[in-house]
């Protein structure tokens, strides 16, 4: 691979002194052999310059480090590209209802009619899909219709028959409401049981194909934060063919859902493409769908609700204790107040135990200055999504006690308390992963005004932040010499990013463009 020397634009590198961060500028940048090797004035740089060098001449645009979503399911970004029914922007249950009717004439007697991305709070009606409605629309097909935060879901009578759900059924971590066919939380696991794993080449072509998608997004390295034994198997295969487009870090989930049973810790994998040394918990539910598990009830529900948590404190802290033990880095997702009470403490214990790596909550939705306090002594890393601010607002308002709304998603509280704060966008949760749509909503759209954040801490949590929740930032994150040469190329005034757009993404030195 020729070298190649970047000049002639705003070059930036994330950096944080302190409690100051700030854009380091570069006039120049030297890659060869999928690394930065060299950084400073273009004079010194251009002696490094060989007859074969590409000369790239910016021409005004910014280069930065490459974007790091540190929380997006990769593959089921790619598999709502490809094979499955897509509801995210659904407006009402007629439309809903009309998607799922067309799926289901293309699909033969006892295929699986499976969906994803409604959201009720959207919908004319304020309803979630009906069993009865969806047993009409697709009398000879099995039908999972998964909610936008995938806590929730939709089911028809043939699908609880195959998975052998009865109005007696019990699921620890879960619930089942079998006339309205409604699945909550770990009752998803055994409709998923049901329909038996994807192969090997299915989740190979959806990782990909999300893959794919996410480079053109100058996204160069991201998280997939819920990787079961037969998902890392396709991951490991692909890596050896050297066909992953970006750069994954696995957590790897110990709980699957659907019961009780537990995988063992995997074995860790460590290359320049795909990194597993993490894995993952659920501690509660999504707070757009109102099963996250708070302290207070919920608004505009039946009856009073406050959630569900997932574990008992105890089996938590045991699991988490062995992977602790074993180096494992945890990541654990943590949205209500009741569930970041129990997982600070469990991570507490886990260093008066033993020493170890530093641990991540997921979402830290609704923390409360006890919560950030505590998280900043024991160093524990915020992996929040600011697009929820903007695609889980009318959520977030509906649900959310009025009290608390200040402290929802509030991003500047978690930069203020001190913690490394890596940006995500929890894909296919949200449709809009593009991490310049979750830079403008960090900036601009705070759910309470005061609560935005500056440009320079943004760009530094999806940036370095996600680098250094996943262990990398020796590799990335910053243009530093010894740094992958992993970089987007943005067109457009830093100052206004609803300008900005993406030129080019370029990975290991090579670029899309």
């Amino acid at each position: 691979m020729p070298s190649s020397l970047f000049f002639g634009g705003t070059i930036l590198s994330p950096t944080l002194a302190g409690s100051a961060y700030t854009l380091r500028p570069l006039e120049a940048l030297f890659v060869q052999d999928g690394r930065i090797t060299a950084v400073g004035r273009l004079s010194d740089l251009e002696n490094l310059a060989g007859p074969d060098t590409r000369r790239i001449h910016l021409e005004g645009r910014t280069l930065l480090p490459g974007f790091n979503d540190a929380h997006i399911h990769i593959w089921k970004v790619g598999q709502l590209r490809t094979t499955l029914l897509d509801l995210r922007g659904v407006k009402s249950l007629a439309e809903l209802y009309r998607r799922v009717a067309e799926r289901a004439r293309t699909l033969k007697p006892g295929e699986w009619l499976w969906g994803r991305g409604w959201n009720e709070a959207l919908l004319a009606e304020k309803a979630m899909p009906d069993k009865a409605a969806l047993d009409q629309l697709a009398p000879h097909n099995p039908v999972l219709l998964t909610r936008t935060c995938a806590h929730i879901h939709a089911v028809n009578s043939q699908a609880l028959q195959l998975a052998g759900i009865t109005p007696q059924t019990q699921v620890p971590g879960g619930e089942i409401h079998y006339e309205q066919g409604i699945l909550y939380e770990t009752a998803y696991g055994l409709v998923f049981r049901a329909m038996g794993e994807p192969s090997q080449a299915q989740y190979e072509l959806w990782v990909k194909a999300g893959m794919e998608y996410l480079r053109s997004l100058g996204i160069t390295s991201a998280t997939d934060p819920a990787v079961d034994p037969p998902l890392y198997a396709a991951y490991q295969a692909l890596d050896a063919r050297g066909e992953l487009p970006i750069r994954a870090n696995l957590l790897f989930i110990r709980r699957p859902d659907g019961g009780s049973g537990t995988f063992p810790l995997p074995e860790k994998h460590l290359s320049d493409w795909l990194r597993c040394d993490s894995v993952k918990f659920f501690a509660d539910g999504g707070l757009s769908g109102a099963t996250a598990a708070i302290s207070r009830p919920y608004k505009n529900l039946e009856g009073p609700s406050y959630g569900i948590l997932r574990f008992e404190e105890e089996e938590l802290l045991e699991l988490a204790l062995e992977a602790h033990r074993a180096g494992f880095r945890i990541g654990t997702h943590a949205i209500g107040d009741r569930a970041l009470d129990q997982v600070l403490r469990v991570y507490q214990r886990l260093y008066q135990e033993a020493p170890g790596p530093r641990h991540r909550i997921e979402h830290f939705g609704l923390a409360g200055p006890e919560h950030l306090q505590k998280a900043r002594q024991l160093g524990v890393m915020a992996v929040p999504q600011p697009i929820f601010l903007r695609e889980l607002r009318a959520n977030y308002q509906r649900y959310v006690p009025d009290e608390w709304l200040a402290r929802c998603f509030n991003l500047r509280a978690m930069f203020e308390a001190g913690l490394t704060v890596a940006f995500s966008s929890d894909g296919p949760v949200v449709e809009q992963v593009e991490p310049i749509k979750g830079l403008q909503a960090a900036l601009r759209e705070p759910l309470v005004e005061g609560n935005q954040v500056g440009l320079e801490p943004a760009l530094w949590a999806y940036t370095v932040g996600g680098a250094t929740a996943q262990g990398d930032e020796g590799n990335r994150g910053s243009l530093e010499a010894g740094q992958w040469a992993d970089l987007v190329i943005l067109e457009g005034d830093l100052r206004d990013p609803y300008s900005l757009r993406i030129q080019a993404t370029v990975v290991a030195g090579a670029s899309d463009a």
